[in-house]
Order: C-alpha cells, then sequence, then structure tokens
C-alpha cells in the first residue's frame, strides 16, 4: 500500500494525531503503517521480545522506553524476530542496537537512537496499554503511518489495499 503522510495530512487533518518525538529510521522500510500494538518498559526489554513473539503481519509495536538514551531496547535478534513475524515496523521511545545489521531488515524501525547498551532482562513494565510520548496518545488498535516526512496516528485504518 502506498501513501504519503502528507497526502494523508491535506486529506484527514482533521482525524490525526503529529508526533513530534525526533525520531531516525534504523529499518530498510522508510514507509510503514497498520495497527498499533503497545509495551510501555524502562530499560528493560523482555516485554518487547513477548510482544514480538505475538506480533500479526502488519503489526506496528510502539515501544514506550521512557526516553532512555542508556541502553538499547531493540537489537538485531529482536529485529529478526518481528521481520519473521512479518510485522510492518517498530516504535521505540528509546534506543536500538546492532543498526548496521537493522538497516538490512525490511521493516520499519523508528527509535531516538542507538546505544550498544543491552537492556536489563527483568521483564518489568506493561504490554497491551495507552501509552503518551511525542504529543501522542498511541492506542492500541489505532493505527500509525510513518514516512521520509513524519509519523501520524488515526483513531481508525484510513487506507485500504
Amino acid at each position: 500500500m502506498e501513501f504519503k503522510t502528507a497526502d494523508l495530512c491535506d486529506e484527514y487533518a482533521k482525524e490525526l494525531s503529529f508526533c513530534t518525538a525526533p525520531f531516525h529510521s534504523f529499518g530498510k522500510r522508510k514507509r510503514f503503517s497498520g495497527p498499533i500494538v503497545t509495551v510501555r518498559a524502562f530499560e528493560d526489554n523482555v516485554l518487547v521480545k513477548e510482544a514480538l513473539q505475538s506480533l500479526k503481519e502488519g503489526d506496528v509495536l510502539v515501544v514506550d522506553g521512557g526516553g532512555s538514551m542508556r541502553c538499547a531496547m531493540l537489537g538485531d535478534k529482536l529485529g529478526s524476530i518481528a521481520t519473521e513475524r512479518k510485522a510492518a515496523g517498530i516504535i521505540i521511545n528509546g534506543c536500538v542496537r546492532d543498526s548496521a545489521d537493522l538497516s538490512e531488515m525490511d521493516i520499519g524501525i523508528l527509535a531516538l537512537g542507538t546505544n550498544p547498551f543491552k537492556s536489563n532482562k527483568e521483564g518489568k513494565g506493561e504490554r497491551g496499554v495507552s501509552l503518551f510520548f511525542g504529543d501522542i496518545d498511541w492506542v492500541e488498535g489505532h493505527y500509525v503511518y510513518a514516512d521520509e516526512d513524519g509519523i501520524v496516528v488515526a483513531n481508525r485504518q484510513l487506507l485500504h489495499s
């Protein structure tokens, strides 16, 4: 499905929220969209792995890592799980690592930056909860659309294949 966030904003401006967080692209796919699946976890990626293992094809995992720049919430191993599950993308309010490997994976990956340190493995956090960062309410089941111009969220699917 081809789209541009600029065109979506022109047509559906009243239905969209724009993400103001300064994300960088790390995946091979620069444009992606899909229904949101959520995880909130601070410097601990156990629940991120669990969520990735249960994604449906086309889902977008949104992870609120509290904006931490002290460790990575996703690396090549978890990126591979997402690719195998045919996820559309991953958006992380935090960092990734193994960025060279992630750039070769056919998935959209947006994060605040990189950090080579791994996260904790305690299983702390929450899945399936509403999140708030980047001036967006990230609600599980809402739809996210991301490309080189930005990220917008709607409470319904705007495009059909």
